[in-house]
């Protein structure tokens, strides 16, 4: 399976962890989160991807203590398993948990990584 992920940390802004094998992920995150910006969750689905939005799950705020969003595009038969944002919370968010765990305090962002994440049931 393939993600496109963008989330913040404590300190840092808005990044991409996962760019979902796209040099430039920005072009295919806009085209799916179209008209959804202030909204704290989304599932929306478009052809064979989705975009999914929901709030931290522990509730980790940034520095000015905005609870932390995750976004992501989804591709794949993932999309198919999906019907709603507790769907994909469900689904989603153990792949990528401890990794967020990880990074999240970090002082400065991590580069995205280019995993498709292989080796997931998808």
């Amino acid at each position: 399976m393939t993600l496109i992920w963008a989330t913040r940390g404590r300190t840092w802004g808005f990044r991409f962890l996962r760019d979902g094998g796209y040099s430039d992920p920005l072009p295919v995150y806009d085209d799916l989160f179209r008209n959804v910006e202030g909204e704290s969750e989304v599932w929306r689905r478009v052809a064979e991807k989705g975009a999914l939005r929901f709030p931290d799950p522990l509730e980790r705020r940034d520095r000015a203590s905005r609870i932390i969003p995750h976004d992501f595009v989804v591709f794949g038969p993932m999309v198919e398993r999906i019907d709603s944002v507790e769907d994909g919370l469900r689904l989603i968010w153990p792949l990528v948990a401890d990794d967020f765990a990880r990074v999240v305090e970090l002082p400065r962002p991590p580069s995205p990584a280019r995993r498709h994440m292989r080796g997931h049931s998808s």
